[in-house]
C-alpha cells in the first residue's frame, strides 16, 4: 500500500483536527496508490503526486509497468517521475490505461509528446500506451480482470482483480455485473472515504454493504480522509475489515 489517502492527503494542509495532528503513523496518508510484485516485475497502479516519496519510502527501485484506474489529478499527476525508469528498463515505460486516461495524460504532459528534438534523454518521460477496456488481459505474467465502476454521476473508473486480490478505489457505486467479478476473494481493497455520504466516493456504510454482498476473506479500506482515525475506526469495524495504512505489505498468493 503506497498511499491510502484522499485527494488532499492526511494531514490536510491547514487542518488542526485530531487525526491530522495525530502522532500515529497510520494516520499519515499520502495519495492513493499500490504496487504489486507480479511474476515478471513490479506493477504500479496510478501515479499520484506523492509517487516519488512513496517509492523511496518503500525501497521500490524499479517500476516495470503502470496501470491506471482513472484520469483524476491525484491518480495521474506524478507521471513525470517515471522519467528515470526508461533508463533502468532500457525502453519506454509501458502504461496500461483507457482512452480517457490517455487523453488526460497527453493534455497534461504535452511536453512528453512534442515533436521537436529533446535537449537530452531525460528531459521528458518516455512512455508507451497500451490500451485497455473492460476485457481481461495479461500484464507482467498475471491475468488482470478490469472491474467497471462509477465514480459519481460523470466518471467511469476501473478496479482490477489479480487472482484472489482486488483493488477498487474511487467508486461511489459498483454495478451488479461488476460485483459478480468480486466473489471468492482472499482480499478486497475498497474505497471508504469517511463516515458520512459523499457524491463520488463510498462512505463506511456503503463499503460495508459491498463487503456483505461479495464476502471476501479480508477487506482493507483505502482512499480515506481525516474523518477516520485508524485505531478508533478499526475498533468499530466488523471482524475481517480494517483500514489500510501507508506502507502496509500484504503477501500475494
Amino acid at each position: 500500500m503506497l498511499g491510502t489517502g484522499t485527494s488532499v492527503g492526511v494531514p490536510a494542509i491547514g487542518c488542526g483536527c485530531d487525526v491530522c495532528q495525530s502522532p500515529d503513523p497510520r494516520n499519515k496518508r499520502t495519495r492513493c496508490s499500490i504496487a504489486l510484485g507480479l511474476p515478471e516485475g513490479n506493477l504500479l497502479i496510478d501515479t499520484p503526486p506523492d509517487m516519488r516519496t512513496q517509492l523511496l519510502r518503500e525501497n521500490i527501485g524499479i517500476v516495470h509497468s503502470v496501470l491506471y484506474t482513472h484520469e483524476h489529478a491525484d491518480h495521474v499527476y506524478g507521471m513525470d517521475d517515471l522519467r528515470l525508469f526508461q533508463f533502468y528498463l532500457g525502453h519506454s515505460v509501458p502504461i496500461y490505461c483507457t482512452e480517457t486516461v490517455e487523453s488526460r495524460i497527453r493534455k497534461s504532459f504535452d511536453y512528453a509528446f512534442a515533436t521537436h528534438e529533446k535537449t537530452h534523454a531525460g528531459a521528458a518521460p518516455q512512455i508507451e500506451f497500451q490500451r485497455i477496456d473492460e476485457n481481461q488481459f495479461s500484464l507482467l505474467g498475471a491475468d488482470v480482470i478490469p472491474i467497471p465502476m462509477q465514480h459519481g454521476p460523470r466518471y467511469n473508473v476501473l478496479g482490477f482483480r489479480f487472482g484472489n486480490v482486488a483493488y477498487c478505489t474511487d467508486t461511489s457505486h459498483i454495478p451488479d455485473e461488476s460485483l459478480a467479478k468480486l466473489h471468492d476473494l482472499d482480499l478486497l481493497i475498497l474505497d471508504a472515504l469517511r463516515w458520512t455520504p459523499h457524491p463520488t466516493h463510498m462512505h463506511i456504510e456503503e463499503a460495508l454493504n459491498v463487503v456483505d454482498k461479495v464476502k471476501p476473506k479480508k477487506t482493507l479500506f483505502t482512499h480515506m480522509n481525516h474523518d477516520l482515525d485508524h485505531e478508533a475506526t478499526n475498533a468499530k469495524l466488523p471482524d475481517g475489515v480494517d483500514l489500510a495504512f501507508d506502507g502496509q505489505r500484504i503477501p500475494l498468493t
